[in-house]
């Protein structure tokens, strides 16, 4: 063990550790007052902890992307003044790069933590998500076998939130033994007192979810650095109630809550300087901050080495939904890959494994398969964390619970640079006949709003499995969704499978499903063997609408919709939102473009209702009949 090795701190351990709390205050202090923002307050309360967890855990300047190293997660990342001081005053960066830029624009030292800078494993600052980025960074530690801890810093007011009681439960769920918690408990948060703002019983619930809790002075270096040895000897999450004082040191800024996210003033500044018996440096750093200063540049790798094997072709006689071929895919890919040491594949689930078909994969591969219930934010971000930790990380759930319901989880995940399969079902209308409260009718207009994720709505089974196959090895966050029922196998007008073994897929370019001379129906997904119906039904009546599949429905094809647009008819059809799917990305490049064609929009006006699907696209307007007359109105004038 490497972490806290020594069996005491010396005296002089604490009156170094005393002097660098010192420096660190005044960094604090000048930062903030500098930028005229920030947190200063709780920066100082957690202090102590910081300068021993960084000083004394089995992280340094040199194992900053050593995969064998301990991991620190901060997770009241609003106290980023108090983490930038110590890491910089440890050699992590130029400190006075830190305190000169903080909150400055285009500088990597946010308000709020970020990953960019080094020392940083996680950015937060959306508090009680810290634990479950926590226990993501655990589970990965114990499935590669690493002797390493993960050490979770965190608010008393957060604990509040229900996030961090779902963390507590997985982590004894899946012995994650190797994970402390240390709160610091001051008792103040930005409104007032946590006992006002909202009481909670912070050893009560840690004790009942089976954690070892110790108590201790959060500001007496011997306690902290004894309790935290203590924490790692026992073979159990524990969580270190760390006991302190907002604004410790500074006398009017001692448990005054206003100096939780209010800056001294200069005269303050000043008069605080003089109390920790240190010279004021706001002067310099004001000069400091006029400089350009070459930000240290960290990159994230993900590179799998994965055999993607071969692709299982659907015959137009097989009864199948997309959801089973994404079981498939998923358990193929995991046996013909099964012994990858380096990057295993694992998934998560809510409770829904038979819906979703990773219950495939969970019998053949148990120990790779994680449930946490019904806890879709804790899971959101647990497989987010993990999967930037040598994981080939997929999480699956209906679209309701896991974007909707996650937009949050996800949208850190996404600034976290995850490496994220999201796998969702029970798209749109398509969910049997559950009703409007699991219609996800939304997810193209969340999703483009997150910078990096990418959407794929395969049309069949056949398309599924190859999309499947294609993200298994690719970086960044992806997307993919699929409605529920069985899907007809997408044929060519000869009557052979559209999507065999010859097709390869290819993120943002759509497919050529029918060609058409009238006009032109561009779709995805469920949608598209309907639109093959109203092709085949136009057809006998001499008119020609073709079809393009835009399975990935934030991205323009330019190739392929010049061919719509030189027939002078664009139809969107689609079971979305109409104003934030694909009409929308299509409207958007058109208008863009100055290109003027006949543009109709078809998709959801209204939040659905039970039924079956063909139920419901009739209710809304989007069955085939209905599409087949509206193209007859504009073609027939």
């Amino acid at each position: 063990m490497k972490s806290f090795i020594k069996e005491k701190l010396s005296k002089e351990d604490i009156e170094k550790l005393e002097k660098m709390k010192k420096e660190c205050i005044r960094d604090i202090l000048t930062m903030t007052t500098l930028a005229g923002s920030g947190h200063p307050g709780g920066s100082i309360s957690s202090l102590d902890i910081y300068i021993i967890v960084f000083s004394y855990a089995d992280i340094s300047v040199n194992k900053i992307d050593d995969p064998e190293r301990d991991k620190i997660i901060i997770s009241h990342g609003h106290t980023s003044p108090g983490v930038y001081s110590v890491l910089g005053r440890l050699g992590f960066f130029d400190i006075d790069m830190a305190i000169a830029t903080f909150r400055k624009a285009g500088s990597i030292f946010d308000g709020h933590i970020v990953r960019k800078v080094p020392g940083i494993e996680w950015g937060s600052g959306n508090l009680g998500q810290g634990l479950s980025a926590g226990c993501g960074f655990a589970l990965g530690n114990k499935l590669h076998n690493r002797n390493s801890y993960t050490f979770v810093l965190m608010s008393d007011g957060e604990q509040t939130k229900g996030q961090v009681g779902e963390a507590r439960r997985f982590a004894i769920k899946y012995g994650l033994n190797k994970l402390k918690v240390i709160i610091d408990y001051n008792k103040v948060q930005i409104s007032g007192k946590t006992e006002d703002v909202m009481p909670c019983r912070i050893k009560e619930n840690y004790l009942a979810d089976g954690w070892q809790v110790i108590e201790c002075d959060g500001h007496s270096f011997s306690e902290l650095y004894d309790s935290i040895k203590r924490a790692i000897s026992i073979d159990k999450p524990v969580c270190v109630i760390a006991h302190t004082v907002m604004g410790k040191g500074i006398s009017f800024m001692e448990n005054e809550y206003k100096y939780h996210g209010k800056p001294l003033s200069e005269e303050e500044y000043l008069k605080a300087m003089k109390e920790i018996g240190l010279e004021p440096v706001l002067e310099k750093y004001k000069k400091l901050r006029e400089n350009t200063w070459d930000y240290p540049e960290r990159k994230f790798h993900y590179c799998p080495n994965v055999n993607i094997g071969r692709p299982i072709v659907y015959s137009k006689e097989e009864k199948i939904d997309n959801r089973t071929a994404y079981g498939k895919a998923l358990l193929d890919l995991a046996r013909i890959n099964k012994e990858n040491k380096e990057y295993p594949i694992i998934v998560f689930d809510c409770d829904l494994a038979t819906s979703v078909k990773t219950d495939l994969f969970e019998k053949e591969f148990p120990d790779r398969f994680f449930q946490v219930g019904v806890q879709e934010h804790n899971a959101a971000t647990i497989s987010g964390a993990i999967s930037t930790d040598n994981f080939i990380t997929f999480f699956s759930d209906f679209g309701v619970f896991g974007i909707d319901e996650t937009y949050n989880q996800e949208r850190l995940n996404d600034q976290n640079f995850t490496n994220l399969k999201l796998v969702c079902t029970h798209l749109g209308l398509d969910v049997g006949e559950d009703g409007k409260t699991h219609q996800c009718i939304d997810y193209i207009g969340l999703l483009r709003n997150l910078f990096g994720f990418k959407i794929i709505i395969p049309a069949d089974p056949n398309q599924t499995d190859r999309v499947i196959r294609y993200i298994i090895d690719k970086p960044g966050n992806w997307f993919v969704g699929m409605g529920r029922s069985r899907a007809p196998i997408i044929l060519k007008e000869n009557g052979e499978i559209f999507f065999d073994e010859k097709y390869i897929f290819e993120y943002g370019k759509a497919d050529l499903i029918r060609e058409g001379k009238d006009g032109y129906i561009l779709t995805y997904g469920c949608m598209v063997y309907r639109a093959i119906n109203v092709y085949e039904k136009l057809k006998e009546n001499g008119i020609n609408i073709g079809i393009l599949n835009f399975c990935c429905p934030t991205i323009i094809d330019e190739e392929k919709i010049k061919l719509a647009i030189d027939t002078g008819l664009i139809i969107t059809y689609e079971d979305h939102n109409i104003d934030t799917g694909l009409a929308s990305t299509v409207s958007t490049y058109l208008a863009e473009n100055g290109i003027s064609v006949k543009f109709l929009r078809l998709g959801i006006k209204n939040y659905g209702s039970s039924g079956t699907p063909d139920e419901l696209f009739e209710k809304e307007d989007l069955s085939p009949k209905n599409l087949i007359n509206e193209i007859k109105k504009i073609i027939c004038k």
